[in-house]
Protein backbone atom coordinates (compact mmCIF):
# COMPACT_ATOMS: atom_id res chain seq x y z
CA UNK A 1 0.00 0.00 0.00
CA UNK A 2 1.20 3.51 -0.81
CA UNK A 3 2.17 5.68 2.14
CA UNK A 4 0.90 9.27 2.03
CA UNK A 5 3.35 12.15 1.92
CA UNK A 6 2.69 14.56 4.79
CA UNK A 7 3.69 18.09 5.68
CA UNK A 8 2.49 19.76 8.87
CA UNK A 9 2.02 23.50 9.39
CA UNK A 10 1.81 24.85 12.94
CA UNK A 11 -0.11 28.05 13.62
CA UNK A 12 1.18 29.21 17.00
CA UNK A 13 -1.44 31.94 17.68
CA UNK A 14 -4.14 29.24 17.72
CA UNK A 15 -1.93 26.25 18.57
CA UNK A 16 -3.39 24.56 15.49
CA UNK A 17 -1.72 22.06 13.16
CA UNK A 18 -2.88 21.97 9.54
CA UNK A 19 -1.71 19.32 7.10
CA UNK A 20 -0.92 18.91 3.44
CA UNK A 21 -1.35 15.22 2.62
CA UNK A 22 -0.85 13.75 -0.81
CA UNK A 23 -0.46 10.65 -2.93
CA UNK A 24 3.08 10.48 -4.25
CA UNK A 25 2.01 8.44 -7.27
CA UNK A 26 -0.47 10.96 -8.67
CA UNK A 27 0.32 14.21 -6.85
CA UNK A 28 -3.30 14.44 -5.68
CA UNK A 29 -3.56 16.08 -2.28
CA UNK A 30 -5.76 17.31 0.54
CA UNK A 31 -5.45 20.10 3.07
CA UNK A 32 -6.71 19.14 6.52
CA UNK A 33 -7.97 21.79 8.99
CA UNK A 34 -6.56 24.96 7.35
CA UNK A 35 -6.37 28.14 9.42
CA UNK A 36 -7.52 31.62 8.42
CA UNK A 37 -5.42 34.17 10.28
CA UNK A 38 -7.72 36.41 12.30
CA UNK A 39 -6.98 39.27 14.70
CA UNK A 40 -9.92 39.56 17.07
CA UNK A 41 -9.32 43.11 18.40
CA UNK A 42 -9.17 44.64 14.94
CA UNK A 43 -11.40 42.20 13.07
CA UNK A 44 -8.69 41.83 10.41
CA UNK A 45 -8.42 38.52 8.56
CA UNK A 46 -5.72 37.37 6.15
CA UNK A 47 -4.61 34.21 4.42
CA UNK A 48 -0.86 34.01 5.06
CA UNK A 49 -1.05 30.60 6.78
CA UNK A 50 -3.13 29.10 3.98
CA UNK A 51 -0.85 30.73 1.41
CA UNK A 52 2.09 28.88 2.97
CA UNK A 53 0.29 25.57 2.52
CA UNK A 54 -0.56 26.32 -1.11
CA UNK A 55 3.02 27.40 -1.77
CA UNK A 56 4.23 24.09 -0.35
CA UNK A 57 1.74 22.22 -2.52
CA UNK A 58 3.00 24.04 -5.60
CA UNK A 59 6.60 23.29 -4.65
CA UNK A 60 5.81 19.59 -4.29
CA UNK A 61 3.79 19.48 -7.50
CA UNK A 62 0.59 18.67 -5.57
CA UNK A 63 -2.89 19.28 -6.95
CA UNK A 64 -5.16 20.07 -4.00
CA UNK A 65 -8.39 18.19 -4.57
CA UNK A 66 -9.88 18.26 -1.06
CA UNK A 67 -10.16 20.50 1.96
CA UNK A 68 -11.01 18.19 4.85
CA UNK A 69 -12.35 19.48 8.14
CA UNK A 70 -12.31 17.21 11.19
CA UNK A 71 -15.09 19.29 12.81
CA UNK A 72 -16.36 22.85 13.19
CA UNK A 73 -13.50 24.32 15.19
CA UNK A 74 -14.08 26.69 18.10
CA UNK A 75 -10.54 28.05 18.34
CA UNK A 76 -9.67 29.15 14.81
CA UNK A 77 -11.43 30.22 11.64
CA UNK A 78 -11.19 27.97 8.61
CA UNK A 79 -9.44 28.99 5.40
CA UNK A 80 -11.37 26.38 3.40
CA UNK A 81 -13.16 28.90 1.11
CA UNK A 82 -9.89 30.54 0.08
CA UNK A 83 -8.30 27.19 -0.76
CA UNK A 84 -11.39 26.14 -2.70
CA UNK A 85 -11.38 29.42 -4.63
CA UNK A 86 -7.73 28.96 -5.57
CA UNK A 87 -7.75 25.24 -6.36
CA UNK A 88 -11.33 24.12 -6.99
CA UNK A 89 -11.02 21.69 -4.07
CA UNK A 90 -14.05 19.97 -2.55
CA UNK A 91 -14.79 20.89 1.09
CA UNK A 92 -15.72 17.90 3.25
CA UNK A 93 -16.86 17.45 6.85
CA UNK A 94 -18.87 14.90 8.86
CA UNK A 95 -22.59 14.67 8.16
CA UNK A 96 -23.43 15.45 11.79
CA UNK A 97 -22.46 19.06 11.13
CA UNK A 98 -26.20 19.44 10.63
CA UNK A 99 -26.68 18.85 14.37
CA UNK A 100 -24.09 21.49 15.17
CA UNK A 101 -25.78 23.97 12.85
CA UNK A 102 -29.14 23.30 14.51
CA UNK A 103 -27.60 23.84 17.96
CA UNK A 104 -25.98 27.16 17.10
CA UNK A 105 -28.61 28.72 14.82
CA UNK A 106 -30.80 29.79 17.79
CA UNK A 107 -27.77 30.71 19.92
CA UNK A 108 -26.82 33.31 17.33
CA UNK A 109 -30.44 34.01 16.29
CA UNK A 110 -29.24 33.59 12.72
CA UNK A 111 -32.13 32.96 10.35
CA UNK A 112 -29.77 32.97 7.35
CA UNK A 113 -27.85 29.89 8.57
CA UNK A 114 -28.80 26.74 6.71
CA UNK A 115 -29.02 23.62 8.87
CA UNK A 116 -28.89 20.99 6.14
CA UNK A 117 -25.10 20.99 5.73
CA UNK A 118 -25.36 22.40 2.22
CA UNK A 119 -22.66 25.02 2.83
CA UNK A 120 -20.24 22.09 2.50
CA UNK A 121 -19.60 20.17 -0.70
CA UNK A 122 -19.43 16.69 0.83
CA UNK A 123 -20.86 15.32 4.06
CA UNK A 124 -19.17 12.13 5.25
CA UNK A 125 -20.86 9.29 7.12
CA UNK A 126 -19.08 6.87 9.39
CA UNK A 127 -17.34 4.26 7.28
CA UNK A 128 -17.37 6.30 4.08
CA UNK A 129 -14.34 5.85 1.84
CA UNK A 130 -13.02 8.06 -0.92
CA UNK A 131 -9.93 8.21 -3.10
CA UNK A 132 -7.05 10.61 -2.73
CA UNK A 133 -5.25 9.75 -5.93
CA UNK A 134 -4.41 6.08 -5.42
CA UNK A 135 -4.78 6.33 -1.65
CA UNK A 136 -7.89 5.04 0.12
CA UNK A 137 -9.27 7.38 2.81
CA UNK A 138 -11.63 5.99 5.47
CA UNK A 139 -13.88 8.20 7.59
CA UNK A 140 -14.39 7.44 11.29
CA UNK A 141 -17.15 9.21 13.21
CA UNK A 142 -15.65 10.08 16.62
CA UNK A 143 -18.16 12.31 18.46
CA UNK A 144 -17.75 13.68 21.96
CA UNK A 145 -15.80 16.90 21.56
CA UNK A 146 -18.65 17.88 19.21
CA UNK A 147 -21.38 15.72 17.67
CA UNK A 148 -19.77 16.04 14.23
CA UNK A 149 -16.12 15.12 14.85
CA UNK A 150 -14.60 12.73 12.35
CA UNK A 151 -11.14 11.28 11.80
CA UNK A 152 -9.53 10.49 8.46
CA UNK A 153 -7.61 7.24 8.14
CA UNK A 154 -5.12 6.42 5.39
CA UNK A 155 -3.50 3.07 6.07
CA UNK A 156 -1.53 3.41 9.29
CA UNK A 157 -2.12 7.16 9.57
CA UNK A 158 -5.11 8.81 11.27
CA UNK A 159 -5.90 12.52 11.52
CA UNK A 160 -7.85 12.68 14.76
CA UNK A 161 -8.75 16.38 15.00
CA UNK A 162 -9.23 17.57 18.58
CA UNK A 163 -10.23 14.18 19.98
CA UNK A 164 -6.76 13.40 21.36
CA UNK A 165 -3.74 15.50 22.26
CA UNK A 166 -0.19 14.39 22.98
CA UNK A 167 -0.05 11.75 25.73
CA UNK A 168 1.37 14.24 28.25
CA UNK A 169 -1.53 16.65 27.64
CA UNK A 170 -4.52 14.33 27.43
CA UNK A 171 -7.82 14.66 25.63
CA UNK A 172 -10.27 17.17 24.17
CA UNK A 173 -12.84 19.05 26.22
CA UNK A 174 -16.44 17.90 25.92
CA UNK A 175 -18.38 20.85 27.35
CA UNK A 176 -19.30 22.72 24.17
CA UNK A 177 -23.00 22.54 23.19
CA UNK A 178 -23.56 19.01 21.90
CA UNK A 179 -20.39 17.67 23.47
CA UNK A 180 -20.47 14.52 25.60
CA UNK A 181 -17.67 13.07 27.72
CA UNK A 182 -19.07 9.55 27.56
CA UNK A 183 -19.18 9.66 23.76
CA UNK A 184 -15.65 11.05 23.76
CA UNK A 185 -14.37 8.12 25.82
CA UNK A 186 -15.93 5.62 23.42
CA UNK A 187 -14.64 7.47 20.36
CA UNK A 188 -11.11 7.52 21.76
CA UNK A 189 -11.24 3.84 22.65
CA UNK A 190 -12.32 3.17 19.06
CA UNK A 191 -9.23 4.98 17.78
CA UNK A 192 -7.04 3.21 20.33
CA UNK A 193 -8.33 -0.18 19.17
CA UNK A 194 -6.29 0.26 15.97
CA UNK A 195 -2.83 -1.24 15.61
CA UNK A 196 -0.37 0.11 18.18
CA UNK A 197 1.90 1.27 15.36
CA UNK A 198 -0.84 3.47 13.88
CA UNK A 199 0.42 7.05 13.67
CA UNK A 200 -1.94 9.69 15.03
CA UNK A 201 -1.71 13.21 13.63
CA UNK A 202 -3.14 15.81 16.01
CA UNK A 203 -4.85 19.14 15.35
CA UNK A 204 -3.43 20.97 18.37
CA UNK A 205 -0.56 21.11 20.82
CA UNK A 206 -0.20 23.33 23.86
CA UNK A 207 3.12 22.03 25.26
CA UNK A 208 2.42 20.20 28.50
CA UNK A 209 4.27 21.57 31.53
CA UNK A 210 7.94 20.67 31.33
CA UNK A 211 7.98 20.10 27.57
CA UNK A 212 9.93 22.67 25.57
CA UNK A 213 8.87 21.86 22.00
CA UNK A 214 5.54 21.61 20.24
CA UNK A 215 4.62 18.11 19.10
CA UNK A 216 1.71 16.81 17.05
CA UNK A 217 2.40 13.19 16.14
CA UNK A 218 2.13 10.14 18.36
CA UNK A 219 1.03 6.50 18.05
CA UNK A 220 -1.81 4.37 19.31
CA UNK A 221 0.67 2.44 21.45
CA UNK A 222 2.05 5.58 23.07
CA UNK A 223 -1.45 6.84 23.81
CA UNK A 224 -2.52 3.54 25.35
CA UNK A 225 0.52 3.42 27.60
CA UNK A 226 1.02 7.08 28.48
CA UNK A 227 -2.01 9.31 27.92
CA UNK A 228 -2.56 11.11 31.21
CA UNK A 229 -6.35 11.01 30.81
CA UNK A 230 -7.16 7.76 29.05
CA UNK A 231 -4.29 5.26 29.18
CA UNK A 232 -5.18 1.57 29.33
CA UNK A 233 -6.93 0.79 32.58
CA UNK A 234 -8.91 4.04 32.84
CA UNK A 235 -12.59 3.12 32.97
CA UNK A 236 -15.38 5.01 31.25
CA UNK A 237 -16.78 6.21 34.58
CA UNK A 238 -13.36 7.42 35.73
CA UNK A 239 -12.80 9.27 32.48
CA UNK A 240 -16.23 10.91 32.47
CA UNK A 241 -15.80 12.10 36.07
CA UNK A 242 -12.34 13.51 35.30
CA UNK A 243 -13.39 15.14 32.04
CA UNK A 244 -16.50 16.80 33.42
CA UNK A 245 -14.67 18.13 36.49
CA UNK A 246 -11.85 19.47 34.34
CA UNK A 247 -14.17 21.02 31.77
CA UNK A 248 -16.08 22.89 34.50
CA UNK A 249 -12.99 25.05 35.09
CA UNK A 250 -11.80 25.63 31.52
CA UNK A 251 -11.92 29.09 30.01
CA UNK A 252 -13.94 29.79 26.88
CA UNK A 253 -11.66 29.77 23.79
CA UNK A 254 -10.73 33.30 22.77
CA UNK A 255 -12.00 32.87 19.20
CA UNK A 256 -15.03 30.71 19.95
CA UNK A 257 -17.75 33.18 18.91
CA UNK A 258 -16.26 34.19 15.54
CA UNK A 259 -14.97 30.68 14.83
CA UNK A 260 -18.26 28.88 15.30
CA UNK A 261 -20.27 31.38 13.26
CA UNK A 262 -17.85 31.07 10.36
CA UNK A 263 -16.91 27.41 10.52
CA UNK A 264 -20.45 26.02 10.55
CA UNK A 265 -20.79 27.82 7.20
CA UNK A 266 -17.77 25.95 5.78
CA UNK A 267 -15.50 28.88 6.62
CA UNK A 268 -17.66 31.53 5.00
CA UNK A 269 -18.60 34.80 6.67
CA UNK A 270 -22.19 36.01 6.70
CA UNK A 271 -22.98 38.14 3.67
CA UNK A 272 -21.55 41.64 3.68
CA UNK A 273 -23.79 44.57 4.54
CA UNK A 274 -24.41 47.45 2.14
CA UNK A 275 -21.11 49.05 3.19
CA UNK A 276 -19.19 45.96 2.09
CA UNK A 277 -18.28 44.91 5.64
CA UNK A 278 -19.02 41.47 7.11
CA UNK A 279 -20.40 41.38 10.67
CA UNK A 280 -20.52 38.65 13.31
CA UNK A 281 -22.77 38.49 16.36
CA UNK A 282 -21.87 38.43 20.05
CA UNK A 283 -24.62 37.01 22.27
CA UNK A 284 -24.78 39.05 25.48
CA UNK A 285 -26.06 37.63 28.78
CA UNK A 286 -26.53 39.41 32.11
CA UNK A 287 -26.33 38.22 35.72
CA UNK A 288 -28.16 35.00 36.46
CA UNK A 289 -28.80 34.43 32.76
CA UNK A 290 -25.03 34.23 32.18
CA UNK A 291 -24.57 31.89 35.14
CA UNK A 292 -27.19 29.55 33.74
Amino acid sequence: MNEPAIRAFFNEPTNTVSYLVWDRATGTGAVIDPVLDFDLPSGAADTRSAEAILAAAAGEGVTVAWVLETHAHADHLSAAPMIKARTGATIGIGEHIREVQKIFRPIFADETLRTDGSDFDRLFADGDRFALGELDVEVLHVPGHTPADIAYRIGDHVWVGDTLFMPDYGTARADFPGGDARQLYRSIRRILSLSEATRLHLCHDYKAPGREEYQWETTVGEQRRENVHIHDGVTEEEFVAMREARDANLAVPRLLLPSIQVNIRAGRFPAAEANGVHYLKIPIKFGQEAAG
